[in-house]
């Protein structure tokens, strides 16, 4: 009985020679003895190769589908397993180097030459911005040096009388090839050709501006649009606005990376701001209200109620940064944390002396106590000495 080449490569029976090329070279990487050395991954790498070597033989895949076997006895079986060639047994050693390394590294069979008109590649550029242009968002011009189409040739590369001529050094094809002798035996590599770079062609008459490559590099303005609440390290992605490619290809991409200045105030973590507000103790026992500049809202009053304590936190909920989501979309605000610090006098005249000793007294506090000491009476240091 037949066996089913068709199916062991995974391909139909009306699949083209590239489709039959691209299905072996994926089973022969996932199979081949060097990366899957257990007896069945051996087994059927030769079956694969086996199956690729008679469909990629116009005359044996036509045995196949008249419904015949080729490799079934006959000369086709003891041509392709003989000792005419060492690696007969896996499809030849072409189509191993094939698999692996490309067509130029195997038999010789190059990939042609590649076309003049190339994509360009992305550029980056950082932007440094304030902590207020990140939360509000800005509009923001930038100079930047990059790859511009040539305004000569428009991109062809040639002058006023050039043209095009096939390469002669490579006749076209784009590649030179070498042949080396190893213990595997003759080894074709081919190499892109130095003359004219892998293109398989020449210009007589290159632009002058350019020398040829289609394109020249200048600065130029760009906008970028900053959304709100872009914070250090983010990237804009500015579509078009890349290096252009060479024989004025389409250009790249543009990435402007956000370098965000540390700000005198607020602190930023995330989507909420912190700040620190420093009031006198008089303020903290008897209260207050502070007016504070925030970045999106205003002046905004903090509130300080009698009695707040060092170390108090103020939350004003949705008075943060703008949060941005990776669709460019704001969907909300974080929030403004108010540290509250009392700030203790160092120095005091006499007169302010006597007002703070009259305050203790009045409020009992002549004799301060260490934390836990009214558990502990009669403990040792269990009470301070207030100063005179």
């Amino acid at each position: 009985m037949a066996r089913d080449y068709y199916g062991i490569l995974g391909v139909s029976k009306d699949a083209s020679d590239q489709e039959i090329k691209r299905a072996y070279r994926k089973l022969a990487r996932e199979l081949h003895p060097d990366v899957n050395p257990s007896e069945d991954a051996q087994q059927k790498f030769g079956e694969v190769t086996t199956a690729y070597e008679v469909l990629s033989d116009p005359q044996k895949r036509k045995v196949v589908d008249l419904g015949g076997d080729p490799m079934d006895g006959g000369a086709g079986a003891g041509g392709a397993r003989g000792g005419g060639d060492p690696f007969g047994g896996f499809g030849g050693l072409g189509d191993i180097m094939d698999a692996f390394f490309g067509a130029a590294a195997g038999g010789g069979r190059g990939r042609g030459p590649r076309s003049r008109v190339q994509p360009g590649s992305d550029a980056l550029i950082r932007l440094r911005l304030t902590l207020e242009e990140c939360a509000t968002g800005i509009d923001k011009e930038i100079a930047v040096d990059t790859a511009v189409l040539c305004d000569e040739c428009r991109g062809a590369g040639m002058g006023e009388n050039g043209s095009v001529a096939t390469c002669d050094t490579c006749g076209g094809q784009g590649e030179v090839q070498s042949v080396q002798r190893s213990f595997l035996g003759q080894v074709v590599t081919a190499r892109p050709c130095p003359a004219c770079q892998g293109l398989g062609e020449t210009i007589t008459d290159p632009c002058r501006k350019c020398s040829g490559d289609g394109r020249v590099r200048a600065r130029r303005n760009v906008t970028a649009k900053v959304p709100a609440g872009v914070g250090d390290g983010m990237r804009i992605r500015l579509s078009g606005q890349g290096e252009v490619g060479p024989g004025g290809g389409p250009a790249g991409d543009l990435y402007v990376e956000v370098d965000e200045e540390p700000n005198e105030v607020f602190e930023r973590q995330g989507n909420d701001l912190h700040c620190r507000l420093r009031i006198p103790m008089t303020s903290a026992a008897l209260g207050a209200s502070v007016p504070l500049e925030t970045l999106i809202d205003g002046e905004v009053d903090v509130e300080i109620e009698p009695g707040t304590q060092p170390e108090t936190e103020l939350v004003f909920t949705g008075k943060g940064m703008p949060r941005l989501r990776s669709s460019g979309r704001v969907d909300g605000r974080g929030d403004l944390h108010v540290h509250v610090d009392v700030v203790v006098p160092s120095k005091v005249d006499e007169e302010q002396a006597d007002l703070l000793r009259q305050l203790a007294k009045l409020r009992g506090e002549e004799a301060p106590e260490l934390a836990g000491s009214s558990a502990h009476r009669g403990g040792l240091f269990s009470k301070l000495r207030a100063k005179k």
